[in-house]
């Protein structure tokens, strides 16, 4: 039998610049490094910024404990917002509400006599004040005695007194038999300056006050 014809031995070659795969291999890890980077650049786009640790309540001077560090991504609005990066000026005062956890706007900030509001103290129905915590924001209707009324329930009827004002703290409850024969508690408001002694005239004459939180107001669990 004659031997059966041979095929002659491949060598392996070393791959060439010109080898396709080779190409697609190269493009592959180039687009990958590429994503890569972009995703640690854009991580790192978050910048550290100052929001409310607890409610920020107008006309009160702002502290360092009150704020609390968070890292976000803003984008070109950073300059909106108080920054970490930044000293904290030690004469900011907070003019309008900042929610617990909200980042502080430098527009909410401002100077003592930029102030516009002050701490009134008011005796209103535990009943309708269960609910109210600090940083609440309120109206406040007053209902006043009609003229010449003298019976304890004679009144002219409920009247916006003050919109949206923020309630400043909650000084206590105190048990009192008043004209409706109901417990008060004494809530402190932050009431605008120019409403303050209307307010203490219809108070001082007899008044019933009643505090209505506002839509989406802060609450907390009834009493």
């Amino acid at each position: 039998m004659s031997d059966l014809p041979s095929r002659p031995a491949s060598r392996l070659r070393a791959p060439s610049w010109r080898d396709t795969r080779l190409l697609a291999g190269v493009l592959l890890v180039l687009a990958c490094t590429v994503a890569g980077s972009l995703v640690v650049a854009h991580a790192d786009d978050r910048v550290p910024m100052y929001a409310a640790r607890a409610a920020l309540i107008p006309g009160e001077m702002l502290s360092a404990g009150q704020l609390t560090r968070v890292d976000v991504q803003l984008g070109d609005d950073t300059s909106r917002y108080l920054g970490v990066a930044e000293a904290l000026a030690g004469n900011g005062y907070v003019l309008r509400e900042v929610r617990p956890g909200e980042l502080v706007p430098r527009s909410a900030l401002g100077t003592r006599d930029q102030i516009t509001v002050q701490p009134l103290t008011i005796d209103v129905d535990a009943t309708s004040a269960s609910t109210l915590v600090r940083g609440s924001v309120v109206d406040v209707y007053v209902n006043a005695p009609k003229a010449g009324s003298t019976g304890s329930r004679d009144f002219a009827g409920p009247q916006l007194a003050l919109h949206n004002v923020s309630v400043a703290s909650r000084p206590g409850e105190r048990s009192g038999f008043g004209s409706t024969g109901s417990d008060t508690v004494a809530i402190s408001v932050m009431a605008p300056t120019d409403k303050v002694s209307s307010l203490i005239g219809n108070i001082d004459a007899g008044a019933k006050v009643t505090l209505v939180p506002a839509p989406g107001a802060v609450t907390g669990p009834g009493s």
